[in-house]
């Protein structure tokens, strides 16, 4: 279920980005952030604003078209461990695994101990997932199927 929620939140995410195509992204934000009073000079506001402002068609359209590709591996996985499909629990580990270059690459821009502790959580839980799923095949292999009657 929780992979099936994760699909769904950014499949609508990517369709949310993909309006926006071809509109004026930069004035839209503007309006957000007159509706919610905020400061157009303070920090958060003045990154999504700066955000927007940087926003192409062709990247919405960029972003859009990654977020779909993120929701399908997050949808099929989960209808596969719905079903107790084999393909979908090493499925889960190469997604898990996909974290990984985007983490060192942000630990090499810089160390600090949030991203340490983000890396090192998540190859523990990428190796123990590897481990448990490598073990059980090699236990269906030696153990004989049971016979039916």
């Amino acid at each position: 279920m929780v992979e099936a929620a994760k699909g769904s939140l950014v499949l609508a995410v990517g369709a949310g980005l993909f309006s926006l195509v071809h509109r004026d992204v930069q004035a839209m934000a503007e309006h957000i952030v007159r509706i919610f009073h905020l400061n157009p000079a303070g920090h958060a506001p003045r990154v999504f604003l700066d955000l927007a402002e940087h926003l192409t068609s062709s990247r919405l359209q960029f972003l859009a078209l990654g977020a779909a590709a993120y929701a399908s591996l997050h949808l099929v996985e989960a209808y596969g461990l719905w079903r107790g499909r084999r393909w979908a629990e090493w499925l889960t580990v190469v997604a898990g695994g996909l974290y990984i270059p985007v983490e060192l690459y942000e630990l090499g821009k810089s160390v600090t101990w949030p991203k340490f502790s983000l890396l090192a959580v998540n190859l523990v839980i990428v190796a123990y997932l590897a481990r448990v799923l490598w073990q059980t095949r090699r236990n269906r292999r030696v153990s004989p199927e049971p016979h039916s009657p």
